[in-house]
């Protein structure tokens, strides 16, 4: 996934449309989010790392954040 992460902010794309940039982007922040595991979350992915400060201190939150994400698959 990492790879997969890095061409995609390396390489230069084209879009006939606005929508299309809003689709790639959506798509990779996503990829991001989600699958991305980063060293200063201690290996947890920005969702996991939110996930869980909200199970530690759920009372920093207004809204549970589970429910605000789209997530991969939906």
């Amino acid at each position: 996934m990492n790879r997969t992460l890095k061409e995609a902010t390396v390489r230069r794309y084209h879009y006939d449309t606005h929508r299309q940039l809003e689709n790639h982007l959506a798509a990779f922040l996503d990829g991001y989010n989600f699958a991305r595991r980063l060293k200063t979350l201690h290996g947890l992915t920005p969702y996991e790392a939110i996930c869980t400060a909200w199970a530690k201190q759920p009372d920093r939150f207004r809204l549970d954040p589970i429910h605000l994400t789209s997530g991969l698959n939906t």
